[in-house]
């Protein structure tokens, strides 16, 4: 292939590289739309007495905002919610114009909205007990001592895990955010129910008459569920390199192509997700595990004849490619592993740019045997003979040669949002992670 490098550069100044700027993505704009509606709603409060009234605060209209946005914001990262949202996506035909389809893909960004509702839902539960506890001053006898502490706990501790989901301090301190979002989590919500409980009997009420107990069991269900799916499975590594290893499982899940799932070495330890590779006609499925890490290079160093598998399968990224004709895929390294069961499927006829270094010599002569006979004209840049391409024009070319719709990037943050960013500049829909769990 031949490369021409003034594609890219030439357009740097028009109007989609402001509007198409990962600084905009539709993630941050869910959130900010969120953030926007509760400003909305609250202002209007204000000026209709809807929180105050001049004497007390009206604690069950502060408590169902909280949590409206709290249910909200867990709800949304469920895992059948995100695949019934993948599924409802991709029903649109790609005889609909391309703005529409090119909106619909960007249906993974669904993400802004668990975190605009948390963050939001923090805030009103904050809201919440300054009223409660104004309204005590103010001599009433009800919250109960148990229902403002409960609140109080509760509220210290979910702006805890809203701290720790700060991007910097997440991407710093990875595990440790891990932890406090399952244990402190799981605390939050035992708090919620004694919050719930207390709450109800200091109003007189019948728990079960109240909206917050059925949500509530809602809300306890949805977290409860990947952990009842919990399994110990049987896994067979095939170690091409040290610096990936083909992780298969035959469990009876024969996953579907553009999926996850998540593994551990023990039940309560830490998750990793990863993309499955299922070969149409065979039964199980694959997973290309590459070094990464200390979990992803102690996989490698010492391979388990077990592991755990947590929840369902669940859709990613790749998965809107059914919403075009024809996509460009953009991977390098291990990003192959989500791309390849894509190449196997054949679904939607596709091109492939894959930049790794030795690429027969780290993933093993079958995974390039087999994206070999199962795309056209793939190009595999070996960086350790060729040094490192220039992705976006590769990408450009390949869309300009092919006629593809779509571009879909599977690599690290800088050079995914780099890509994404190049090709949505020129008008060309492009899809990648966002780094949002």
């Amino acid at each position: 292939m031949t490369i021409q490098t003034t594609n890219i550069d030439a357009p740097r100044h028009n109007w989609r590289r402001v509007t198409r700027h990962p600084a905009f993505m539709e993630y941050r704009r869910l959130a900010f739309l969120v953030a926007l509606v509760n400003a909305a709603v609250f202002i209007t409060g204000l000026q209709s007495g809807r929180w105050f009234d001049g004497q007390s605060f009206a604690l069950n209209a502060i408590a169902d905002m909280a949590l409206i946005n709290l249910s909200m914001g867990i709800l949304i990262r469920q895992q059948r919610v995100v695949n019934a949202l993948f599924w409802l996506a991709t029903r649109i035909p790609t005889s609909w114009p391309l703005w529409m389809r090119w909106g619909a893909g960007k249906v993974f960004h669904f993400g802004g909205l668990h975190s605009g509702g948390t963050v939001a839902g923090t805030i009103w539960f904050g809201f919440l007990l300054v009223a409660m506890v104004m309204n005590r001053v103010n001599g009433s006898t009800v919250p109960s001592d148990l229902t403002i502490g409960a609140s109080t706990a509760m509220v210290l501790l979910m702006t805890l895990m809203v701290i720790s989901a700060l991007g910097p301090i997440r991407a710093k301190f990875h595990n440790t955010f891990e932890g406090i979002h399952r244990f402190v989590g799981w605390t939050v919500l035992a708090l919620f129910w004694v919050q719930t409980v207390s709450i109800t009997r200091d109003m007189g009420h019948n728990l079960t008459e109240s909206p917050a107990f059925w949500m509530l069991c809602l809300i306890t269900l949805s977290i409860a569920s990947p952990w009842l799916t919990m399994k110990r499975v049987n896994v067979e590594i095939t170690k091409p390199s040290n610096h990936v290893v083909i992780a298969k499982f035959d469990y009876g899940d024969t996953p579907f192509a553009g999926s996850s799932n998540s593994i551990s070495h023990t039940p309560f330890g830490q998750y990793h997700a990863f993309a499955n590779i299922p070969t149409p006609g065979e039964s199980g499925y694959r997973l290309a595990i590459s070094r990464a890490g200390d979990w992803t290079g102690d996989f490698i160093n010492n391979p388990p004849e077990h592991v755990w598998v947590k929840g369902i399968t669940t859709s990613g990224v790749a998965r809107i490619e059914e919403l075009f004709t024809k996509v460009v895929y953009v991977g390098t390294g291990s990003g192959i592993g989500p791309i390849l069961p894509h190449l196997l499927k054949g679904k939607v006829p596709n091109r492939l740019i894959w930049s790794t270094r030795s690429p027969r010599a780290t993933y093993g002569d079958a995974i390039v045997d087999e994206i070999e006979s199962h795309t056209e004209s793939p190009v595999i840049w070996d960086t350790d003979a060729q040094g490192k391409p220039d992705l976006s024009t590769l990408a450009l070319q390949a869309v300009r040669e092919s006629g593809a719709e779509a571009v879909i990037v599977i690599s690290n943050q800088k050079l995914t949002r780099k890509v994404v960013h190049d090709m949505e500049s020129l008008g060309i829909p492009a899809y990648g992670a966002i780094w949002d769990s």
